[in-house]
């Protein structure tokens, strides 16, 4: 099908890198594609294109994605002219941007058609190009077929938000296809899926890549569900396998120290759950402090600019605390420092999906406050479902009971992590590498599981 001989590769599903779980993806995506195919040409296909320039990758060339979806762009005109996104211009901007999405679209089947027929590409030029002259397009590791997440109340929000990053991701898909080219989907968590639109999207998109890869049993299930007849991998998240370059500095602390990721997404919550989320953090990180003698640092792992975003919430945690003098916030700028800082803690709490991964992957013990089946299907996976709460479950008494829980039981922990997350790394690169190169592909296309043990 496609081999170690391909010369270049156009990544794309590529997310925004204000959040450093979607820089370690990307990273370790690249990393290993060149791990395993050598010094190959790459390119990618995203909507913050500065963000990732600014990473310094071993890219070849950094372009926009075919299609712009709504709410990145409205969230870049909010930044620009410094309005909410509860203000009704904010409103106004993503809904011409949702509609604006459909004319590009059309304009996309031009300029393929034009390409076909031995022409010039008439828009997104310089990207259709790429896309037409590589080799294989990899689906970028992360969460690109889903619709809302599967521990949160629907709204009308995340509908539309959804809806219009399926169709986006599904028309990157059916570019590729139309230009004749393979593509492999990354490790991905996929679902849930709650209307008929997001399950033909998807059935759309799976069904015409070549390779899957599912980081979770539950996405698994679901992916098997929709009858998607591609070949599928289930391995791990790639992030498990990022790693930080040495002469990164180190913080000294004198005593034992809890990091917190907090976290929410956008209009998930009311305003009481909000508020009731954060009065449970502040007073059972102060009981921890009191009854453990630790200090606390949060470490914001998505950082928007807009309201609730991860350092938002620390803020607020914080300002709830009675001994907010032993805590205190440190902003990382890379996700290598977010994971040297990680790595020198005793113990994390978040309620993000890789300040998670990033702090098992380094062995340390980890509660995980879950709004999504990915959170809680690695978690069962690792034998660690006791260090899980379900974020609407959330509140004092259960936070302290899981924090003492895993403070009492961290040795235990640790040790189970060393010696689990090396295995798991191993399958993951492995995974990756039999779908890059097209070996796991059997004759008659079946199903292949791949060993977990």
């Amino acid at each position: 099908m496609f081999c170690l001989t391909a010369s270049r590769i156009h990544i794309i599903h590529v997310g925004n890198m204000n959040n450093k779980g979607t820089q370690a993806l990307l990273k370790s995506d690249v990393n290993l594609i060149k791990e395993i195919l050598g010094n190959v040409y790459i390119s990618v296909s995203t909507n913050d294109v500065e963000g990732v320039r600014k990473l310094n990758l071993p890219l070849d060339d950094v372009l926009p994605t075919i299609i712009d979806i709504p709410y990145e762009v409205a969230d870049r005109q909010a930044k620009r002219f410094r309005y909410s996104r509860d203000e009704s211009k904010y409103r106004v901007y993503a809904l011409a941007s949702f509609l604006y999405m459909f004319i590009q679209a059309v304009f996309s089947v031009i300029s393929v058609v034009s390409v076909k027929a031995g022409s010039r590409a008439l828009y997104r030029t310089e990207l259709v190009n790429h896309i037409k002259e590589c080799d294989l397009v990899v689906s970028c590791s992360d969460e690109n077929f889903k619709e809302s997440a599967s521990l949160l109340p629907l709204n009308i929000y995340w509908v539309l938000a959804w809806w219009s990053v399926l169709f986006e991701r599904t028309w990157e898909i059916l570019v590729a296809k139309s230009l004749g080219k393979p593509v492999v989907m990354l490790p991905n968590s996929v679902g849930p899926f709650r209307t008929w639109i997001g399950r033909f999207l998807s059935r759309l998109s799976l069904n015409n890549c070549d390779c899957l890869l599912v980081r979770e049993p539950t996405s698994y299930g679901i992916v098997k569900s929709l009858r998607i007849r591609s070949p599928k991998i289930l391995t791990f998240d790639t992030a498990l396998l990022f790693k930080t370059e040495g002469g990164l500095s180190s913080t000294d602390f004198s005593s034992p120290v809890i990091a917190v990721s907090p976290g929410i997404y956008s209009h998930a919550l009311s305003e009481n759950e909000v508020h009731d989320y954060v009065k449970a953090h502040a007073k059972a990180l102060d009981k921890a402090i009191e009854e453990h003698e630790l200090l606390v640092v949060f470490l914001p792992h998505f950082i928007s600019g807009f309201q609730y975003d991860d350092l938002d919430m620390s803020r607020l945690i914080l300002r709830e605390m009675r001994n907010s003098s032993k805590a205190k916030i440190l902003v990382t700028d890379t996700v290598e420092e977010l994971k040297s800082k990680i790595d020198q803690m005793d113990m994390v709490i978040s309620s993000k999906m890789h300040p998670a991964v990033l702090a098992i992957s380094g062995y340390v013990p980890t509660l995980c406050i879950a709004y999504d089946h990915k959170q809680t299907a690695f978690f069962m996976e690792l034998g660690l479902g006791k260090c899980v709460i379900r974020l609407r479950e959330l509140s004092y008494g259960i936070l302290v009971s899981k924090i003492d829980y895993v403070w009492n039981n961290r040795d235990e922990i640790g040790t189970q992590l060393a010696e689990r997350i090396p295995k798991l790394q191993k399958h993951t690169r492995e995974s990756i590498k039999q779908a890059l190169t097209g070996a796991v592909l059997r004759k008659d296309n079946s199903t292949f599981r791949g060993d977990r043990n």
